[in-house]
């Protein structure tokens, strides 16, 4: 199995870098923020950190390729760096401190299905390091293709990562972001069903229900709508932590459009719940 060691290094050099940026705006009384045509907000913070990340790629990584959300595509080959400079855009612009950056380097062939051929949803590409860093929660989570999950303040100072061993949905912890896009996709009704059987739910939303479901403090977390860039880096995690990611359809890995996971003893029940149409 391939050594990730130093792409894992160089994933944690970029969070460092973007943490700064991204901490240096946060809450500034004159942060600019502009609306994307598909209606959501970005930040002078999201494309001033993803330029930084590609500078420093561009550097220490000139042959990679380069997917980023606010810059889209750069370069092609069997290695592409997945970039989401802010997740939780609209959390970092009102001050809400639950927003991370993503950093994933995905490779051409990396074990998993992927149905589609786009670069924005995987291609056959499949994570094989991340790194979640949340600067304004002081915490971060990384992972390495067969090298486990982890999460601490450093390389060295860190402590590994377990998903539960909840093995019933009515004793499980569900995490979730909104309602809108389960109703959306006639799925609210399966939606709203999980919800009454399991024991807790919570709207935690973004990256972190997934970092919890690596952390084995939820069982269970699922979204109906996601890029690329939303679910690698939180996909490789989460399965070195032990769990599984799949899109709703059940296809491993983050290739889809819509992610769903668990501690892996719950996965089906849990797919069965959102599959079931209103």
């Amino acid at each position: 199995m391939p050594d990730y060691h130093d792409d894992l290094r160089l994933a944690h050099v970029l969070a460092d870098a973007a943490d700064a940026a991204t901490m240096d705006r946060f809450k500034a009384l004159d942060l600019k923020v502009e609306t994307k045509p598909d209606m959501t907000p970005v930040s002078e913070a999201d494309t001033a950190a993803e330029a930084l990340i590609r500078g420093h790629l561009q550097r220490a990584r000139p042959r990679d390729a380069i997917l980023g959300e606010e810059y889209g595509v750069e370069g092609t080959g069997p290695r592409r760096w997945v970039i989401d400079p802010i997740d939780g855009t609209k959390n970092y612009v009102r001050g809400v401190p639950v927003w991370a950056t993503l950093i994933s380097l995905m490779e051409a062939g990396g074990g998993g299905a992927s149905r589609s051929s786009g670069a924005e949803s995987g291609g056959g590409f499949q994570p094989v390091v991340g790194v979640v860093s949340a600067p304004a929660l002081n915490r971060r989570w990384w992972a390495a293709k067969g090298a486990g999950a982890f999460s601490g303040r450093s390389l060295t100072s860190a402590t590994r990562l377990q998903v539960s061993k909840v093995e019933t949905i009515e004793d499980s912890s569900f995490a979730f972001s909104s309602l809108s896009g389960w109703e959306e996709q006639g799925r609210l009704d399966g939606f709203l069903d999980l919800t009454r059987a399991c024991w807790r739910t919570r709207g935690y939303g973004d990256f972190w229900p997934y970092m919890m479901v690596a952390e084995g403090s939820v069982d269970i977390c699922a979204e109906p709508e996601l890029s690329l860039w939303d679910m690698a880096a939180n996909a490789i995690i989460v399965q070195e932590a032990g769990g599984r990611f799949t899109d709703l359809d059940g296809v491993d890995g983050p290739g889809g459009a819509n992610g769903a996971a668990s501690n892996g003893l719950l996965h089906e029940e849990l797919l069965g719940y959102l599959n079931q149409r209103g």
